[in-house]
Protein backbone atom coordinates (compact mmCIF):
# COMPACT_ATOMS: atom_id res chain seq x y z
CA UNK A 1 0.00 0.00 0.00
CA UNK A 2 2.90 1.97 0.92
CA UNK A 3 4.49 2.18 -2.28
CA UNK A 4 1.30 2.74 -4.20
CA UNK A 5 0.47 5.67 -2.38
CA UNK A 6 4.30 6.67 -3.10
CA UNK A 7 3.69 5.97 -7.20
CA UNK A 8 0.23 8.27 -6.82
CA UNK A 9 2.26 11.28 -4.73
CA UNK A 10 5.35 11.24 -7.61
CA UNK A 11 2.78 11.21 -10.65
CA UNK A 12 0.66 13.93 -8.76
CA UNK A 13 3.64 16.28 -8.80
CA UNK A 14 5.22 15.22 -12.04
CA UNK A 15 1.26 16.30 -13.24
CA UNK A 16 1.84 19.50 -11.58
CA UNK A 17 4.97 20.58 -13.25
CA UNK A 18 3.24 20.25 -16.71
CA UNK A 19 2.69 23.29 -18.25
CA UNK A 20 0.22 24.90 -21.08
CA UNK A 21 0.82 26.50 -23.80
CA UNK A 22 -1.58 29.11 -22.34
CA UNK A 23 1.06 29.16 -19.50
CA UNK A 24 4.49 29.34 -21.20
CA UNK A 25 2.95 31.83 -23.48
CA UNK A 26 1.85 33.95 -20.63
CA UNK A 27 5.53 33.69 -19.39
CA UNK A 28 6.81 35.00 -22.05
CA UNK A 29 4.27 38.03 -22.36
CA UNK A 30 4.62 39.09 -18.89
CA UNK A 31 8.65 39.30 -19.64
CA UNK A 32 7.72 40.72 -22.35
CA UNK A 33 5.52 43.36 -20.70
CA UNK A 34 8.24 44.02 -18.15
CA UNK A 35 10.11 45.64 -21.22
CA UNK A 36 7.18 46.92 -23.60
CA UNK A 37 4.53 48.71 -21.58
CA UNK A 38 0.93 46.77 -22.56
CA UNK A 39 2.49 44.07 -24.66
CA UNK A 40 0.13 41.75 -25.63
CA UNK A 41 0.86 38.54 -27.47
CA UNK A 42 -0.29 38.13 -31.33
CA UNK A 43 -0.74 35.13 -32.91
CA UNK A 44 -0.84 37.24 -36.52
CA UNK A 45 2.30 38.20 -35.14
CA UNK A 46 3.43 34.75 -34.27
CA UNK A 47 2.56 33.83 -37.96
CA UNK A 48 4.50 36.31 -39.88
CA UNK A 49 7.63 35.60 -37.55
CA UNK A 50 7.07 31.44 -38.37
CA UNK A 51 6.75 32.81 -42.29
CA UNK A 52 9.66 34.84 -42.77
CA UNK A 53 12.55 34.49 -44.61
CA UNK A 54 16.41 35.70 -43.29
CA UNK A 55 18.61 35.94 -45.66
CA UNK A 56 21.53 35.16 -42.95
CA UNK A 57 20.67 31.66 -43.57
CA UNK A 58 20.78 29.93 -47.30
CA UNK A 59 19.56 26.25 -46.09
CA UNK A 60 17.27 27.32 -43.45
CA UNK A 61 16.13 30.66 -43.96
CA UNK A 62 12.61 30.45 -42.63
CA UNK A 63 10.55 28.51 -39.81
CA UNK A 64 9.04 26.34 -43.02
CA UNK A 65 12.66 25.14 -44.22
CA UNK A 66 11.79 22.49 -41.52
CA UNK A 67 8.19 22.94 -40.37
CA UNK A 68 6.52 22.93 -43.75
CA UNK A 69 4.00 26.00 -44.39
CA UNK A 70 1.59 24.27 -41.80
CA UNK A 71 2.39 23.81 -38.83
CA UNK A 72 -0.21 20.74 -38.21
CA UNK A 73 1.79 18.80 -40.87
CA UNK A 74 5.01 16.96 -39.51
CA UNK A 75 8.46 18.37 -41.16
CA UNK A 76 11.44 17.26 -42.05
CA UNK A 77 14.83 19.33 -41.32
CA UNK A 78 16.04 20.88 -44.41
CA UNK A 79 19.95 19.62 -43.25
CA UNK A 80 20.03 16.07 -41.50
CA UNK A 81 16.67 15.03 -43.00
CA UNK A 82 15.22 13.83 -39.63
CA UNK A 83 11.48 13.71 -39.04
CA UNK A 84 10.16 16.80 -37.48
CA UNK A 85 6.97 16.16 -35.74
CA UNK A 86 4.33 19.15 -35.84
CA UNK A 87 4.28 22.60 -34.59
CA UNK A 88 0.75 23.37 -33.71
CA UNK A 89 -0.66 22.34 -30.30
CA UNK A 90 -3.84 21.12 -32.24
CA UNK A 91 -1.71 18.65 -33.98
CA UNK A 92 0.80 18.00 -31.04
CA UNK A 93 0.26 18.08 -27.52
CA UNK A 94 2.95 18.00 -26.14
CA UNK A 95 4.32 21.21 -27.86
CA UNK A 96 4.91 23.91 -25.23
CA UNK A 97 4.21 22.16 -22.23
CA UNK A 98 7.46 22.02 -20.79
CA UNK A 99 9.27 25.63 -20.28
CA UNK A 100 12.64 24.42 -20.45
CA UNK A 101 12.38 22.35 -23.50
CA UNK A 102 10.40 25.55 -25.17
CA UNK A 103 13.50 27.71 -23.88
CA UNK A 104 16.09 25.19 -25.50
CA UNK A 105 14.58 24.41 -29.03
CA UNK A 106 13.85 28.63 -28.88
CA UNK A 107 17.80 29.28 -28.21
CA UNK A 108 18.57 26.46 -30.86
CA UNK A 109 15.98 27.25 -33.68
CA UNK A 110 16.36 31.24 -33.68
CA UNK A 111 20.09 31.09 -33.48
CA UNK A 112 20.11 29.14 -36.39
CA UNK A 113 17.24 30.42 -38.76
CA UNK A 114 17.13 34.21 -37.57
CA UNK A 115 20.84 34.65 -36.69
CA UNK A 116 20.07 35.85 -33.30
CA UNK A 117 18.08 34.84 -29.66
CA UNK A 118 14.40 35.20 -30.18
CA UNK A 119 12.60 38.06 -28.16
CA UNK A 120 10.08 37.15 -25.19
CA UNK A 121 7.64 39.00 -27.16
CA UNK A 122 8.60 37.08 -29.96
CA UNK A 123 8.40 33.61 -28.64
CA UNK A 124 5.20 34.89 -26.93
CA UNK A 125 3.37 35.97 -30.71
CA UNK A 126 5.21 32.67 -31.79
CA UNK A 127 3.55 30.19 -29.38
CA UNK A 128 0.34 32.38 -29.38
CA UNK A 129 0.04 31.06 -33.32
CA UNK A 130 1.10 27.36 -32.54
CA UNK A 131 -1.58 27.70 -30.02
CA UNK A 132 -4.53 28.87 -32.48
CA UNK A 133 -3.89 27.62 -36.05
CA UNK A 134 -6.02 24.43 -36.74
Amino acid sequence: MRALTALCLLLTSFASQAETPQQIRQSYASEAAAQQAGFTASAQRGEALFRQRFSNNDKMPSCTSCHTDSPVKPGQHAITGKAVRPLAVSANAERFTDLAKTEKWFGRNCKEVIGRACTPAEKSDFVAYMSEVR
